[in-house]
């Protein structure tokens, strides 16, 4: 009897397992615990092509709006300039691209960067859902993410091999840069974004980022 007990009893057990999120964006087909790489993908293929990542056996809904959106694809542009067209050191990916970080684990994050080093020779590999750690991972941060989530997320992130992370807030306008879990540094406007050892010579004008955004 004790081995039924075991792990999240309840649905807001679920929820807090996974971050504390909102319960809109726990995906309920196929059940919580048991969701695959697979239906990752199917929902990625589905007409309506929703963000979902796996975390636990659990689909969770990727929130993303306008703004993030914008950002997302800003921010990546300039990106995947400067490291795929200008530099060739690898190539980059939107929020639409699932990376499988570990077992019952795919991460969608808003932008990544993935070099040369780490791509089957120099090219992305045939499976939908591969297992390929970027080295630079960004989230652009939505109404419904929350601390807890995003803490989970930078630590998986990680612990996977990651080697930079992005997190980007609309609402206050700064860019949290992570080398590491416990070391990080906040970007207001006025400063510069720079892409450090994992992107050399990089580098973009927080205030330009945020340009188009209300105040």
């Amino acid at each position: 009897m004790a081995m039924l007990l075991d792990g999240p009893t309840t649905a807001q057990d679920w929820l807090e397992r996974l971050g504390g999120i909102p319960a809109g964006r726990l995906v309920l087909r196929p059940a919580p615990g048991t969701a695959t790489v697979d239906d990752v993908v199917r929902y990625l293929d589905d007409d309506r092509k929703r963000l979902v990542e796996l975390v636990d056996g659990t689909l969770v809904e990727k929130a993303m709006g306008l703004k993030e959106s914008h950002l997302a694809m800003k921010l990546g542009r300039r990106l995947g300039t400067f490291a795929e067209d200008i530099h060739h050191l690898g190539l980059v990916t939107g929020p639409d691209g699932p990376f499988r970080l570990a077992m019952k684990l795919v991460r969608l994050p808003d932008v990544a960067f993935i070099s040369k080093a780490r791509l089957p020779q120099g090219k992305l590999p045939k499976e939908s859902v591969p297992a390929l750690v970027p080295n630079l991972a960004v989230e652009v941060l939505s109404e419904s993410n929350t601390a807890a989530e995003m803490e989970r997320k930078i630590g998986e992130y990680f612990e996977a091999g990651v080697e930079l992370v992005w997190i980007i807030d609309p609402e206050a306008m700064t860019i949290e840069v992570l080398t590491a879990i416990t070391e990080n540094t906040v970007l207001h406007r006025g400063d510069v974004l720079s892409g450090g050892s994992v992107l050399p010579g990089f580098a973009t004008a927080v205030d330009e980022l945020f340009a188009n955004l209300p105040e």
